[in-house]
């Protein structure tokens, strides 16, 4: 039972780093490395920008989307809106005209990916931004997502602050996670480089961009392979978007599970877990926020397993099982009982739940290039 044991409290303590730990070492390394504030950037500064919206289906907001690029607190004439449209069967590609895109490209169906890079051969700014057609960016979140590059020559990416709003009341606990995974991506920002990023607002320097594979998303592969080619990665918390996240629980459940299908061929295939040009915390960070959390649902299950022959060898392990059972059980009775704190287990649960899922979406029968927007976040 030695090995058992072994098994348990080696998946328990991973678990248990993961999800708190990481973020107490980050907290006490920012503590001990204070990382002084770089100078804001000058209008002189402000370099040409070309924004990219890939667009699938978006009838209904692309026309307030380009509203809210053409009210951004930034100069008109270094501002470039394109909106690449992926095949859209509808009336995307006309409202975006009407609305006053500078650039609308009609293409065939691609892909996300394929209509970004598109969208950044057609750029003329030096910095291409890009956003979903459904995120929404505050007045001076452009200035504040572009100040890193003006700043400091090594900078290649930087993603920004989105916050993920269920105005509708639903039982999505998204947004507490999310809020979690912000502070930690500041922390990770001022030590080394961000391991992860966001669709609804991020830039890249033009000599930076890189054409990935269409089925892996620009989120989690755009930050290790700019560390990679010797760029840093940068999250600017005060360039701020917002978007509509799906309102249940079970359609954050589906979207996470497709979000982990294209996110799981980035790890195993894509170059995430080669350690080449990664420098030892930068490694870490990887090592501790991708691949741990990736790993999670599998430890879980290990975890399970290995406690579940342990009962009879000592009490600790009954109590162990319980606190598992209570958790699933929590997560379980949610489902009648929408108390935040069943609710918060629910999230989890069905969250770990995606990610293994995702990966048996990926396995046994691939991943598409396509997508459409999740149920309920327009």
């Amino acid at each position: 039972m030695l090995v058992v044991a072994i098994v348990f409290w080696v998946c328990a303590a991973l678990i248990v780093y993961a999800q708190l730990g990481y973020g107490l070492l980050l907290a006490l390394l920012a503590r001990l490395w204070p990382a002084a504030a770089p100078p804001p950037a000058t209008a002189a500064e402000l370099p040409s920008v070309s924004l990219v919206v890939a667009a699938y289906k978006e009838e209904a907001v692309i026309a307030e989307k380009v509203a809210n690029v053409r009210a951004l607190d930034y100069p008109a004439d270094k501002l470039e809106l394109i909106v690449a449209c992926d095949g859209s069967p509808d009336a995307t590609p006309q409202r975006a005209r009407a609305a006053g895109a500078d650039v609308v490209l009609e293409l065939p169906r691609g892909g996300k990916i394929r209509a970004q890079d598109a969208g950044v051969r057609a750029a003329r700014g030096e910095i291409t931004a890009f956003s979903d057609a459904n995120a929404f960016w505050a007045p001076d979140a452009l200035r504040e997502l572009i100040a890193p590059f003006a700043t400091d020559p090594t900078v290649g990416y930087v993603c920004g602050n989105v916050a993920f709003v269920n105005a509708d009341g639903g039982t999505n606990q998204e947004g507490l996670y999310w809020r979690y995974e912000m502070w930690l991506r500041a922390l990770e920002s001022r030590l080394a480089s961000v391991t992860g990023g966001n669709g609804a607002i991020y830039a890249t320097r033009r000599g930076a961009y890189v054409e990935v594979d269409p089925i892996m998303g620009h989120d989690l592969s755009f930050p290790f392979n700019m560390v990679k080619r010797g760029w840093k990665a940068l999250y600017a918390s005060a360039a701020r978007a917002s978007e509509k996240m799906v309102p249940s629980i079970e359609g954050e459940f589906a979207r996470k599970r497709r979000m982990m299908s294209h996110g799981w061929p980035i790890v195993l295939t894509g170059g995430l877990l080669s350690p080449k040009g990664y420098g030892p915390l930068y490694a870490l960070m990887i090592v501790s926020h991708r691949v741990l959390r990736y790993a999670m649902p599998f430890l879980h299950l290990l975890a399970l397993l290995a406690n579940s022959l342990l009962l009879t060898t000592s009490p600790v392990y009954v109590v162990t099982m319980a606190l598992q059972c209570l958790l699933v059980g929590a997560a379980v009775l949610a489902r009648w009982v929408p108390a935040r704190l069943l609710l918060v287990a629910r999230y989890y649960v069905l969250t770990q739940a995606a990610l293994a899922a995702g990966l048996w979406d990926w396995r046994r029968h691939g991943t598409e290039a396509g997508w459409s927007p999740p149920e309920g976040t327009r």
